[in-house]
């Protein structure tokens, strides 16, 4: 069964990240190992039919092979490295109305049980679980849908529904269950983590995180830790480095004017801390970056 789906997301990916005619639907190909790269997670599912992928944000690192399938329920930094290639994945984006319909319809409490959730922390913003084979079945007909596109409008929703039924059964049902919840730990964190992303180049107090976020500063800090292995404010950092490194590599320009760019007032703070995450000054950094693009690009020809 997985080696049909591999197919079909075969088929139909492209250029290593494809968004597809289906609603919320990615598809994931490469053939080559490639360097760590750095990503921006959405809130996603993430379905592993071929290789590996490990991603690490913070203190926390993770794993996703062949026959698993990685739920993240938050914007998150990572750092990501196809250990195993070829590679094949079909990601869902998380709609939360969706969700939540689905557990109306099952008259199941978003905890899955018939009464109210407890207060505290939720499960972790990650986790990874064996694809069942009836998830596998639903996936590959979800991305099969690509095959006969005159079914996408009729049958789109109708089987990504039945994907979260099926994912509500496994490790990943716990987490699931609190996405819907609007007022909860961990509805506060995601909300915290889109402010962040938004003005990552600002300058930022924990206090004021906090405040956006409706918690306590140490409740802050405690559940954004749990849910994205990192405080708040290094959360603001590795976007920042992030942007930075896309920066540098897209276009002509200095890393001093970068680093204005995305929030540092001290240039040498920067080169320290950029340094300090990717093993190289920018400069030196970006070369290498190119270089490999450039091999990559004699191998493609």
């Amino acid at each position: 069964m997985l080696d049909e789906l591999a197919a079909a997301i075969a088929r139909h990916g492209s250029d290593m990240w494809s968004d597809t005619a289906v609603p919320r639907q990615r598809l994931v190909t490469l053939d080559e190992a490639k360097a760590p790269l750095d990503l921006l997670y959405e809130p996603m599912i993430c379905f592993v039919v071929q290789g590996s992928k490990s991603s690490v944000a913070g203190d926390r690192s993770w794993t996703a092979g062949r026959g698993q399938v990685f739920l993240n329920s938050l914007v998150l930094p990572v750092t990501a490295t196809f250990e195993e290639v070829p590679y094949r994945s079909a990601v869902l984006r998380l709609d939360g109305g969706r969700l939540a319909e689905l557990l109306l319809e099952l008259e199941l409490e978003p905890d899955g049980t018939d009464h109210p959730v407890p207060s505290g922390p939720g499960p972790a913003g990650q986790v990874t679980a064996p694809m069942t084979p009836e998830i596998t079945d639903a996936v590959t007909r979800w991305v099969r849908l690509l095959d006969t596109p005159q079914d996408i409008r009729a049958l789109a929703g109708r089987f990504e529904t039945e994907i979260l039924y099926r994912l509500l059964g496994t490790a990943l049902g716990p987490t699931l269950r609190h996405y819907t919840l609007a007022d909860s730990p961990a509805a506060r964190v995601r909300t915290a983590a889109r402010w962040i992303c938004a003005r990552f180049a600002e300058p930022l107090a924990v206090a004021e995180i906090a405040a956006t976020a409706h918690m306590s500063t140490a409740s802050l800090h405690r559940n954004f830790k749990a849910a994205t292995g990192m405080s708040p404010l290094r959360f603001q950092k590795h976007l920042r480095l992030q942007e930075a490194r896309r920066l540098l590599l897209a276009g002509d320009t200095t890393a001093a004017l970068v680093a204005e760019r995305v929030g540092y007032v001290s240039a040498t703070q920067f080169n320290r801390e950029y340094r300090r995450t990717y093993g190289l000054p920018p400069g030196q950094d970006t070369a290498r970056l190119r270089d490999r693009l450039a091999d990559a690009g004699g191998r493609a020809g």
